[in-house]
């Protein structure tokens, strides 16, 4: 059963005047039935208390109203300490695949998040380690790409006891939430969201090598020439050669907060 809702944040779209007119429309509506609401930086509101990412740790939400498109969602879910659930709304132009409405239904959304009718769509979600260092979660994808674009790096990627050793230029590594994103512009498969499992897609593998449908298990990989490592298309950094990278499945599932249930929701947000 959901939670009563008595305080929320809101994070919006940098740089984008639409989400952030979005944004101080919800936080009216929010704090007219007495939620206290706390903006998170860079967007700020009169009269609000604004607090930075690091700091929202320290406070005990019940949500994140994410006002924006899927970069917005994503950066969301990585912000500490990770279990609050999401509310997307996409503010238009691209498809807003994670969004659950656009701007035109503000009312309705909040009036039923405040009533409690709604519930969690939980979903998967993967950490890199590499040298005891760890990657912030990803909810989409890991992707490692060749540092040098002169060279085709020998990337192996070890799996329980089995062992893949191909020349290729990088390799994704996605949840089923991932799918439709740089996934399918692989080839990959598109996959029900509430799956249990994560896809290999090589990219530019000499040998051709298919994308494959993996358990969530831990995965370790590694190259003999330096990769960017890329979480959700946003965070990167630079891995040595040689060096083992370990994806393991986070502990913490991703909750996005859902009004109406679908059957094919990513589908549906492609237009079948």
């Amino acid at each position: 059963m959901p939670k009563t809702i008595e305080n929320v944040g809101v994070i919006s779209k940098i740089n984008n005047i639409e989400a952030e007119r979005t944004a101080i429309s919800i936080i009216d509506l929010l704090t007219k039935h007495k939620i206290n609401v706390y903006t998170i930086t860079p967007l700020s509101a009169d009269s609000l208390i604004s607090v930075t990412t690091e700091q929202v740790s320290k406070l005990d939400l019940d949500l994140i109203f994410a006002i924006g498109g899927d970069g917005t969602t994503l950066k969301a879910f990585r912000i500490p300490p990770y279990h609050i659930p999401v509310l997307s709304i996409n503010i238009g132009g691209h498809k807003g695949i994670l969004s659950e409405f656009g701007i035109e239904s503000l009312d309705y959304i909040t009036e039923s998040v405040l009533a409690g009718n709604f519930y969690y769509d939980c979903r998967l979600r993967m950490q890199a380690y590499v040298n005891g260092n760890i990657a912030p979660p990803a909810l989409n994808d890991i992707l490692l790409f060749r540092s040098n674009f002169t060279r085709t790096p020998n990337i192996m990627i070890k799996f329980r006891d089995g062992i893949i050793n191909q020349r290729m230029d990088g390799l994704i590594i996605s949840t089923p939430t991932g799918s439709t994103g740089h996934s399918i512009s692989l080839g990959g498969p598109i996959l029900h969201e509430e799956l249990h499992c994560l896809i290999l897609n090589p990219i530019a593998s000499i040998n051709k090598l298919p994308s494959i449908i993996i358990p969530p298990e831990d995965i370790e990989i590694s190259s003999n020439q330096k990769l960017n490592l890329i979480i959700d298309g946003q965070d990167q950094f630079l891995i040595e050669e040689n060096n083992v990278i370990k994806i393991s499945i986070f502990p913490i599932n991703a909750r996005f907060i859902r009004l109406v249930k679908k059957g094919f929701r990513q589908l549906e947000k492609f237009g079948f």
